[in-house]
Order: structure tokens, then C-alpha cells, then sequence
């Protein structure tokens, strides 16, 4: 396939773990070379799968395709909270979860399903005064997170293995998947949080299409020795 990056192109990207939506823009532009370049939807570092890069032109495009519907896959584990919802800190409590049956916690995703009021989680990228929620969080300062409106389209458990219940949801743009995790946990009496995510679609994009940053370094490659053998 022939790519114009400076003229525009949309990118489907496996985004790997650790790795920051910034981390993957700055890495894909210094190897590509191209100075027009925007992600549509943050990924969190511990979060993988489908991020996409759009190009040129096609950056005009990110309003529109951020908009779009999302399906992730991942963990959430039971009876143990975390204050980012997540891996990133330390469990700070723990609760029994013996008595909850997977009827229970089925009933209580389904419970998520509709046009909701979805409060961020505190370690999130949400603007506050003109700071990130996050570096306020790190810095143990209190801050009032306000609820947004989001739609979960589906909220299903696919299996359960002791405390830790693999899901998929599709949702809305602006939904935080740590928090679904971590209010799906109040509602079972037992908390919970976020223990692998992976974003498997956006819209009409999925991540069985996506590229790896190998495969870009590897385009970018074959576009330096097509250019040289062709000077």
C-alpha cells in the first residue's frame, strides 16, 4: 500500500502498554516525518489497543471520528479498590467477595446499561482550574470531579474466575472505563478496579486492521529505499 503521511492518512494503531497516546504520536511522527499529526480518543498507559493517528489533511477528521461509538475488552477485579481505579496505585481496601454469585454481578453491569451519569476518576486527564486532574491527584490534593452524561450500550461479564471478571462494553465517546469498573464495585458492596483494558473499535475501525509501531518503522523503511533507489 502507497501512504501520503504529509498529505493525510488515517492510521490504525495498536497502541502497546505503558505507552501514553503522546508517547505513540511523538514516536510515529519522528519516524515518519510528518508535521501534521493528532490522535482521535486517549488511550490511558495501561490501557492497549486501538488508537488512531490521523494525518494531514485527515486531522480535520478527529473531531468527528472521536465521536464514534467504542468496544473494549478487559478485567475488572473484585474486592479490591484502588484510589486511580486501576494498576497505576496500590489496593488501599479489601473486601470478601464469597457471597456474590455471577447472577449478581451480571445483574448489577446490566444495571450500567442506558444514558448514565458517570463520575471520572480523579487520576484522569479532565481539566480542573487549568490542571490536570491527575497531577493534583499525584500531588494528594482534593478536587471536585463533575459527572458527565455517557451511554453504555452493552456491559457484558464473558467469564468469571475467582475475583477477577472479564467483560466487554460498548459505549459512548467520553466514557471512562476505570470508572464503570470502579462504580460497578460500589454497586456490589464490594469495590472493585480496572485490571486490563484493551480497545478492540472505534465506529467502524478495529483492531484486528491496526499496525503495529514496528510496521510503521517498517513503511517507513521501504518509502526511504523506494525514494533512493528512484533518485
Amino acid at each position: 500500500m502507497n501512504y501520503n503521511f504529509e498529505a493525510g492518512e488515517i492510521l490504525l494503531l495498536d497502541k502497546p502498554l505503558t505507552w501514553t497516546s503522546f508517547d505513540v504520536v511523538k514516536k510515529v511522527r519522528n519516524t515518519l516525518r510528518v508535521k501534521k499529526i493528532g490522535h482521535a480518543g486517549t488511550l490511558d498507559p495501561l490501557a492497549s489497543g486501538l488508537l488512531i493517528l490521523c494525518t494531514g489533511k485527515f486531522t480535520k477528521r478527529i473531531d468527528e471520528i472521536q465521536a464514534q461509538e467504542k468496544e473494549y475488552t478487559g478485567t475488572i477485579t473484585l474486592g479490591q479498590t484502588t484510589p486511580s481505579y486501576d494498576l497505576e496505585t496500590p489496593v488501599s481496601e479489601s473486601k470478601d467477595i464469597s457471597h456474590l454469585t455471577p447472577e449478581d454481578i451480571q445483574a448489577a453491569a446490566n444495571s450500567f446499561v442506558g444514558t448514565i451519569e458517570q463520575i471520572p476518576p480523579i487520576y484522569s486527564a479532565v481539566m480542573i482550574d487549568g490542571k490536570r486532574a491527575y497531577d493534583l491527584a499525584r500531588k494528594g490534593k482534593e478536587a471536585e470531579m463533575k459527572p458527565r452524561t455517557v451511554t453504555i450500550k452493552a456491559f457484558d461479564i464473558t467469564n468469571i474466575e475467582g475475583a477477577v471478571i472479564s467483560f466487554k462494553v460498548i459505549c459512548s465517546k467520553g466514557t471512562y472505563i476505570r470508572s464503570l469498573a470502579h462504580d460497578l464495585g460500589q454497586k456490589l458492596g464490594v469495590g472493585a478496579h480496572l485490571s486490563a483494558l484493551v480497545r478492540t473499535r472505534i465506529g467502524e475501525y478495529k483492531l484486528e486492521d491496526a499496525l503495529t509501531i514496528e510496521d510503521i518503522q517498517e513503511i517507513r523503511r521501504a518509502q526511504l529505499e523506494a525514494n533512493g533507489s528512484n533518485s
